[in-house]
């Protein structure tokens, strides 16, 4: 279920997308770019580049993370809260 209802209006749920780019892509912050957060996106770059790639396993779990979340848990947090790490 991509899409979630809200209240009046829809607002699009980021879950799935979000959790497939943070377990193919985490090593380059792609998911953290998709939610919006650019300065985390960036550090995860960076620490992937420093460690050769073994920082890239942080994006791997948090992918994980977001696609064990129910859909309702997963906006509250990293949608409306804006919860940047794990």
């Amino acid at each position: 279920m991509e899409n979630t209802s809200r209240g009046a209006g829809q607002v699009e749920n980021k879950k799935v997308t979000a959790g497939i780019l943070g377990i193919l892509l985490g090593a380059f912050g792609a998911h953290k770019f998709y939610l919006g957060y650019q300065k985390e996106g960036i550090i995860q770059f960076i620490v992937s580049i420093v460690t050769c790639g073994i920082g890239g396993m942080v994006g791997f779990v948090e992918g994980i993370i977001y696609l064990t979340k129910s859909d309702e848990e997963f906006y509250q947090t990293y949608q409306v809260g804006r919860k940047p790490w794990f």
